[in-house]
């Protein structure tokens, strides 16, 4: 519980961690509301499409959980860590631990506030919860958060460098998944297997699959599992090397 409550307190111990939370909720929010204000009838309400920017959200909670991973590298604080506890490995799953709550509760609050901003826009619309799918939609944008944390801590220990490790996701995020479609021939067949594709199939907007081209390979449950299994492999393969490298 100390090395829980050290991690926690290094976490919130600088403005950026409280930066990233904060626009990991308000950006998703702020378009939501656009969206809906916005478009009003020419756009058909959905639960599914008050999830539309919740990848926003996901992209800056991806941030946060690199900064947490790197910044104890940076400033030297981490080896006053391992100081106080017997292994490194305590140390960095409580890391992963506090981030990932931390994430998931981003994650809860932005999921659900977009789907109550869009209530409140479109008050006419039937955006009642009334399947499983829905919530699984709403609420399971606090998997895929914590999830992306996990992720974030994982790239973030195998990389050490805040600027290289920052660099790598937000490519990724914002250029690779998005170009891959655009690649002939092969662009299609590959974007399914994408872990960002992944997590929005399983919580996220609706998508207009014909118009992508694109036919999932998994269903949402299938597609959680395989995200999930991508962000535990680099979590794994991120305290292993921190370890061996720093002992």
């Amino acid at each position: 519980m100390n090395v829980l409550r050290a991690e926690r307190i290094k976490l919130f111990s600088t403005r950026a961690p409280w930066w990233c939370g904060a626009l990991s909720v308000l950006a998703p929010l702020a378009f939501t509301t656009l969206f809906f204000a916005l478009a009003g009838s020419e756009v058909t309400a959905s639960v599914g499409n008050t999830q539309l920017a919740t990848g926003i959200g996901r992209t800056v909670a991806l941030v946060l959980a690199v900064l947490a991973a790197t910044s104890d590298t940076s400033w030297g604080t981490l080896r006053l860590t391992f100081q106080a506890v017997p292994t490194r490995v305590p140390a960095l799953l409580a890391k992963g631990a506090v981030v990932l709550v931390v994430c998931a509760v981003l994650g809860l609050l932005a999921g659900v506030g977009s789907w109550g901003i869009a209530a409140l826009i479109r008050p006419d619309a039937d955006l009642a919860l009334h399947s499983a799918g829905d919530w699984r939609l709403v609420l399971g944008q606090t998997v895929t958060f914590a999830l992306t944390g996990l992720l974030g801590v994982g790239v973030g220990l195998l990389l050490r460098s805040t600027a290289l490790a920052l660099t790598l996701v937000l490519v990724w995020t914002q250029l690779v998944e998005g170009l891959v479609l655009l690649i002939p021939r092969v662009g299609p067949d590959v974007y399914p297997w994408l872990p960002f594709f992944a997590a929005g199939q399983f919580a996220g907007g609706d998508f207009t699959q014909a118009a992508l081209n694109v036919t999932p390979a998994f269903g949402p449950w299938g597609y959680l599992a395989y995200f999930g299994g991508i962000c535990l492999a680099f979590f794994v393969a991120g305290v292993v090397t921190a370890n061996r490298r720093d002992a």
